[in-house]
């Protein structure tokens, strides 16, 4: 392992997880992540004698549900970490093990230029920024999210909480994603119009293109674009209109970030941008369970909570 792996698989371990010597901890990862996969249950291995990875053929989707060893190894471990190609954080696997008290954090679609940029990242201050966030989304009636290319749509919380993702696993039961910083909501309703100009899966960064979605009523009702239509007309072939559920409305916190590299999980925690999502969100306080979500990362927009315009981090 090189300096750069252990210096990021440090931060998750010792900041980010705080684990300790006599704590278990689970590694889960696949085939195409095992390098990063390695490198974390390294440094594990150097804090306590209780470390495992688990490792098993990538999954075909995100949200897609991991063989039911992989399930037990997270819900039965102390800690987790979850470095795969597809994300694992809106699974019930996922969310079963917090239930049953295990934190732990995964890396959806990580490479090593992101685990080595995004983990290099001060924790303290993407806190903060969510915090500073938060004070002004958290008790608003109404988010209004508007850009110049042709976003606007607005999201209605209703009774569900803004939540925020700082990286810090520490307490039983949390659960983080990494690299962290974005404040976010399952919205119960939502309407309007999106421009995705910045990542999304299959794409990658976009360069120039634009991925135009219409919502109404919480429902995506149209999608521009014929590949990402077709993953959500797979989802829904299993579980029929959920999946164009509008399960996500995202803010960027981490200023670390300054360029986006084409990796949705690093660019969704851009600072001054957002990620709206399609699909399951019964893992971010939502009643969606869909086998896909799909975050589209938005870039400069405007924010507005209650009429009030929001001041992002930069």
């Amino acid at each position: 392992m090189d300096d750069d792996l252990r210096a990021a698989a440090e931060t998750a371990i010792h900041q980010c997880l705080d684990l300790g010597d006599d704590e278990s901890l689970a590694v889960v990862t696949d085939d195409k992540r095992a390098e990063i996969g390695e490198a974390l249950y390294a440094v594990a291995s150097e804090v306590t004698d209780d470390a495992s990875i688990v490792r098993y053929p990538p999954a075909s989707q995100h949200g897609e549900e991991p063989p039911a060893p992989v399930a037990a190894a997270m819900r039965e471990a102390d800690a987790f970490l979850a470095p795969t190609t597809k994300s694992l954080s809106h699974t019930r696997a996922r969310g079963a093990a917090c239930d049953a008290g295990a934190r732990g954090a995964t890396l959806p679609g990580i490479t090593r230029e992101v685990f080595v940029t995004g983990l290099d990242a001060d924790y303290d201050a993407i806190a903060r920024h969510c915090d500073e966030v938060l004070a002004q989304v958290g008790d608003a009636e109404e988010i209004r999210v508007t850009t110049e290319a042709g976003t606007d749509i607005t999201f209605e919380p209703g009774d569900r909480e803004f939540l925020a993702d700082t990286g810090d696993v520490s307490e039983a039961g949390s659960f983080s994603n990494l690299p962290a910083g974005e404040v976010f909501v399952s919205p119960e309703d939502a309407n309007g119009t999106y421009v995705v100009d910045g990542t999304m899966m299959p794409y990658g960064l976009l360069e120039g293109r634009e991925l135009r979605f219409e919502v109404e009523d919480g429902f995506v009702t149209d999608i521009s674009d014929d590949e990402v239509r077709e993953q959500v007309e797979a989802a829904a072939e299993e579980v029929g209109r959920d999946a164009y559920n509008l399960a996500e409305l995202g803010i960027g916190t981490n200023v670390g970030v300054t360029d986006l590299v084409g990796s949705v999980l690093l660019d969704e925690k851009a600072a001054g941008t957002v990620h709206i999502a399609i699909g399951d969100d019964a893992g971010i306080g939502g009643d969606t369970d869909a086998p896909l979500h799909l975050d589209g990362i938005v870039t400069e927009p405007t924010v507005w909570a209650d009429g009030e315009e929001v001041e992002l981090p930069r």
